[in-house]
């Protein structure tokens, strides 16, 4: 790390501390020729690889703007969205892997999606999962009735 100061190519680490979202560290440098402190953010990288092969990094803001087509129309407010990617950057982030494909972050987004809004979660899984008939449709409505009639028989036997 050079310093800002003098652009001296070490410094050395004087105190570390987590962000508050857990997700970074907050390092405070001193450099060892000039003496000048500084601050230094880190985080931990997080690739996504499309489709075509091109390497890129994750965006919460891409995760939004895909989500919020699925919630045109829909009771959803930025803040639902905003609460939804950082729950999906932090399930992915929670598997280790440095790299991850489009294809599990479309599966990192149905979940939470499903939870939040029923309909925008069917207009998301009809493009992501491309569903080609109105058997995909009634497949997937089915499913969303047997769960939650599950979860009704579960909270009523609570």
């Amino acid at each position: 790390m050079h310093c800002p100061f003098c652009r001296h190519p070490d410094s050395r680490v004087v105190d570390s501390r987590t962000s508050d979202d857990g997700l970074s560290i907050r390092r405070r440098r001193q450099c060892p020729q000039c003496g000048g402190r500084f601050s230094t953010i880190e985080t931990a990288s997080l690739n996504v690889i499309k489709r075509s092969g091109v390497i890129e990094p994750f965006s919460r803001e891409k995760v939004m703007s895909g989500v919020r087509k699925a919630c045109q129309g829909r009771p959803v407010t930025e803040g639902d969205l905003a609460m939804l990617a950082q729950s999906v950057e932090e399930s992915i982030r929670q598997t280790g892997s440095s790299q991850i494909d489009t294809n599990d972050i479309g599966l990192a987004i149905l979940g939470p999606l499903r939870h939040l809004d029923e309909v925008a979660y069917l207009r998301f899984a009809s493009v992501y999962q491309a569903f080609d008939s109105l058997d995909d449709f009634d497949a997937a409505i089915a499913q969303l009735r047997a769960d939650h009639a599950a979860a009704v028989a579960t909270a009523d036997a609570d």
